[in-house]
């Protein structure tokens, strides 16, 4: 297996720590060329350090590069795409794991913090995965790696916060839902080309865990597990996503908790109400609301509770 992404070039974002480190030392593994991406910011987006993404790139060693600045700009994603092209000749993987925390309660909040958030944890996916894609398109038809591309993959971290929702998180459960929504329509968009997307909410000891403030027993046990979780679990499984077997594998959201691996369903319509005679009065419409759809409404448990069980590590 240590050959497994040989002649395969992975672009990894925030990669200098937590997970994307993880992520970026397997794929360097079994044989990818990374670009580890990161400015060295702090958890909320202040600040930088270049020696972060130098440092991993150093324990990488050979075919492996830095890029530590923002990666939040259509500039920065062609810098990227630019840097693997002319370093190790092309771009099969791109891993959107960058993301920052600017957490408020929705009435307290800042509309700067909540477009800096937007920014670096949506906009930044979108730019480089348009910037890459059109590259991978076209090494596809010119024939990269074989007669049959079938190569490229792009694997975004999302979360159970943007499926579930948590306390506090309106900016950052916004950004990580619309990525999903991203990673639908990427997948659609690049199915003809042989290039797969797939989006993976990880349940692992990173900075955003470190700092939980537990509001509640609950919240204070999600937190306990979760410090026990290595990130190598989710690079394995990003990495199988991003190797040959998973070829046709594509816009799914799977989570991965330790040694568990959920595929999650998406939003389609669970029940139906309909007045085929005419208009809904309002009142009627109301009521039916009431007697037909309430019972499958979705309750408000936030992510923190729903996962709150002992992991498999």
């Amino acid at each position: 297996m240590s050959d497994l992404l040989q002649g395969r070039v992975a672009i990894v974002t925030g990669a200098g720590r937590g997970i994307g480190k993880a992520i970026a030392h397997q794929l360097h593994a079994l044989g990818a060329a990374v670009v580890v991406a990161d400015n060295g910011t702090s958890i909320d987006g202040a600040g930088s350090d270049p020696a972060i993404a130098r440092e991993v790139v150093k324990e990488l060693g050979k075919n492996a590069a830095a890029f530590d600045d923002s990666v939040a700009s259509p500039g920065a994603a062609q810098a990227m795409v630019q840097m693997a092209l002319k370093q190790f000749g092309g771009i099969d993987i791109i891993v959107n794991n960058a993301a920052i925390l600017r957490d408020s309660f929705i009435f307290k909040a800042e509309p700067l913090n909540w477009e800096a958030v937007i920014r670096n944890n949506l906009s930044a996916p979108f730019y480089l995965t348009q910037a890459a894609s059109a590259v991978m398109r076209e090494q596809g038809k010119s024939g990269r790696g074989g007669s049959s591309y079938g190569w490229g993959r792009i694997v975004n971290i999302v979360s159970s916060a943007g499926l579930y929702g948590n306390l506090g998180q309106a900016a950052y459960a916004s950004a990580k839902a619309g990525l999903v929504g991203l990673t639908r329509v990427t997948a659609m968009d690049l199915v003809r080309a042989g290039i797969t997307c797939n989006a993976v909410a990880p349940f692992a000891r990173t900075r955003v865990t470190d700092i939980i403030q537990p509001a509640n027993e609950a919240q204070k046990s999600y937190k306990e597990r979760a410090l026990k979780i290595d990130a190598a679990h989710v690079a394995r499984l990003v990495t199988a996503l991003a190797g040959p077997d998973c070829a046709k594998v594509t816009g799914q959201v799977f989570g991965v908790r330790g040694r568990e691996v959920f595929l999650f369903n998406q939003p389609r319509p669970k029940a139906r109400i309909v007045n085929e005679k005419a208009d809904w009065d309002i009142g009627a419409l109301a009521a039916a609301i009431d007697k037909d759809l309430a019972p499958g409404f979705t309750d408000l448990t936030t992510d923190l509770e729903a996962f709150n069980t002992e992991p498999f590590v």
